[in-house]
């Protein structure tokens, strides 16, 4: 039985679909020019993952496997449809900046992945987590990505939040310095790559000093219970 710690561990960091997976990679370039963009297509896309793993979790037990993957492509589709057509009507601009990346979320590897890999062998209860939280982890990635590129590009962040949050969110921008020219590279696709490369390496970093002080903690753990001191492992 998967525990709800390891759901919420590997969604955030351990299997994080944008940053060790590496699925959803097009919507992921293509979108975070902004944090706002990247934030509008990361809440599309965890909310398609929770519907999505709650339906496929529901039905599992009536699924022939000859059709299962049909269906799942069935199921992923309605639920995307629904929601592009609920941003239509109430974030219209918001959804016209996306443009078609939110009907692609049907094709996104991380919705279908996850419906096959996890929903369809778990219960409702721990297939709705997932969704939350595997999506979470995708939308602070372009949440991140959109920032550190806007904020090079653009010299603000938060830029266009009356987008997703309405007229009273113009004071939401920040603005890093005044008569900033912008660095053009950052908002070009190659500048997408850059920072997801940069992402990866600090995600890389972090994972080596874990691993290190885990290994310190073993050492101290073992000369305490021996008495002695213990071969070094490091």
């Amino acid at each position: 039985m998967t525990s709800v710690r390891t759901i919420v561990y590997d969604g955030l960091w351990k299997n994080n679909q944008a940053l060790v997976a590496l699925l959803g990679l097009c919507p992921l370039m293509a979108v975070t020019a902004t944090a706002i963009n990247g934030l509008g297509l990361g809440i599309a896309t965890m909310s398609a993952l929770i519907l999505t793993n709650a339906v496929v979790a529901l039905i599992r037990n009536h699924l022939k496997t000859e059709v299962r993957i049909p269906m799942f492509v069935l199921i992923i589709a309605s639920v995307v449809t629904v929601i592009e057509l609920l941003m239509n009507a109430y974030l219209h601009e918001l959804y016209r900046v996306l443009g078609i990346f939110v009907p692609l979320i049907v094709t996104n590897c991380t919705v279908i992945g996850r419906a096959e890999a996890f929903a369809s062998k778990r219960s409702v209860h721990h297939s709705m987590l997932d969704g939350l939280f595997m999506g979470l982890g995708f939308t602070i990635v372009l949440l991140l990505l959109g920032a550190f590129r806007e904020a090079l590009g653009y010299g603000t962040i938060f830029r266009q939040a009356e987008l997703m949050f309405g007229d009273a969110a113009r004071h939401m921008v920040i603005t890093l310095a005044d008569d900033f020219d912008g660095f053009l590279l950052a908002i070009l696709p190659p500048g997408a790559f850059m920072g997801l490369a940069v992402l990866i390496a600090v995600k890389k970093i972090i994972d080596k000093r874990i691993l290190q002080g885990q290994r310190i903690i073993k050492v101290q753990n073992v000369q305490r219970v021996t008495g002695s001191n213990a071969p070094d492992i490091l």
